[in-house]
């Protein structure tokens, strides 16, 4: 079936079917809107750039881009997605933000693939095309079936996003054995580790044991009273795989909260969300090995040497998106005769686009991710 949607998606983008032809009076009009001032106004440029790339892989004169500004505001970006009304747009990539998304239910004419990977409480002609906590965990229940991991429990840090990750537990049938709901403030977590990994019962087993080696006639006592000093802990943890939902300096702090409890990512499995191959998790050497989902690795270091050599500038992650998004719309065209409507997106399809899958079915998306693990200070790819 991959193989069939490789060689569809060839002919669309070589545009082996002479289109220009057949539609010659026809555009295919494509709204953009990004944040073009303002705070973000550096993200908005980036994914304007992203597309101008796409297009001219592309290379059929019929697709017309046209970008507006949203300031990164709701009003502005109602005021903008009504210009592209005007102008005949049906399709537009973005908002970037899910707050710019809250009046679009007024244009039901117009769907949007927004770059956001929030999933709740979307208007119902607003996509999120973004890599969502679904997506995610339905690849991480892809790492655990295939090593056999039986008791997983959730580590969920008490944000704003918590309501996402719980939709995306429910959407994927993940199975979860405990889910704990943490503080991540750094004062208080090491202390919330501490209770779950039941730490100060298995430091006190330890000492039990010494004691009662020291008291006892065992002939070898010495040796393994000495090794049992060397050792921080004693007994075992009702778990075998942990699943931390959170990111940056906070995910740094949990992983190193786990290790001072003595729970060793060689002992346990450390799994996380998708990272976009933070760099600076390649110096954590006590968390290694975590495991990840993510986008393609290989096609992302080459979009982002090419995108530097088009601009001499590096691009931000959602400008690899935007790439992707433009050729998932000319694909669903060219697979609808070219005709801009809501079906497009209905319809059970793939594409194989540079981040991976996407699966589209009743006006949503799923993205088939690859799996990764960070070992010995390396990124390396499990699937």
């Amino acid at each position: 079936m991959i193989k069939i949607i490789k060689i569809i998606l060839i002919l669309t983008l070589t545009l082996l079917f002479p289109l220009q032809k057949v539609f010659a009076n026809e555009r295919i009009k494509i709204g953009l809107l990004v944040p073009l001032s303002g705070n973000n106004a550096e993200i908005g440029q980036s994914i304007i750039k992203a597309t101008q790339i796409a297009i001219n892989k592309i290379d059929n004169s019929l697709i017309e881009i046209i970008p507006r500004d949203t300031k990164s505001s709701p009003d502005v970006t109602l005021r903008s997605a009504k210009e592209l009304s005007q102008l005949g747009v049906k399709i537009i990539i973005g908002p970037v933000f899910n707050d710019s998304l809250i009046y679009l239910d007024e244009l039901k004419e117009i769907t949007f693939l927004s770059l956001t990977n929030k999933i709740i409480d979307n208007p119902k002609n607003v996509i999120s095309a973004g890599i969502n906590a679904s997506s995610q965990f339905k690849t991480i229940q892809k790492f655990i079936k295939i090593n056999k991991i039986k008791k997983t429990i959730l580590l969920m840090p008490d944000v704003d996003y918590k309501n996402e990750i719980e939709k995306g537990i429910t959407q994927s049938k993940i199975k979860i054995f405990k889910k704990y709901i943490y503080d991540p403030n750094p004062t208080k977590l090491t202390s919330q580790i501490e209770k779950i990994t039941n730490y100060e019962k298995r430091k006190q087993n330890l000492k039990d044991e010494i004691i009662r080696l020291e008291k006892s006639d065992e002939n070898n006592k010495e040796i393994l009273i000495e090794r049992l000093k060397k050792k921080d802990t004693i007994g075992k943890v009702k778990f075998d795989s942990i699943i931390i939902t959170d990111f940056d300096e906070s995910l740094k702090s949990v992983t190193t909260s786990l290790f001072y409890t003595d729970i060793s990512p060689k002992e346990k499995y450390f799994i996380t969300l998708n990272q976009w191959f933070d760099e600076s998790l390649l110096d954590e050497s006590s968390s290694q090995p975590i495991y990840f989902p993510s986008i393609n690795r290989e096609n992302y270091l080459y979009f982002i040497k090419e995108y530097h050599k088009k601009f001499n500038e590096y691009p931000n992650q959602l400008s690899f998106l935007s790439f992707d998004l433009v050729g998932l719309v000319y694909y669903l065209l060219f697979q609808n005769n070219l005709i801009v409507d809501k079906e497009i997106f209905i319809k059970k399809n793939m594409f194989k686009g540079k981040v991976g899958i996407f699966e589209i079915k009743n006006n949503k998306i799923n993205h088939i991710l690859n799996f990764y693990k960070i070992e010995n200070k390396k990124f390396k790819k499990i699937f």
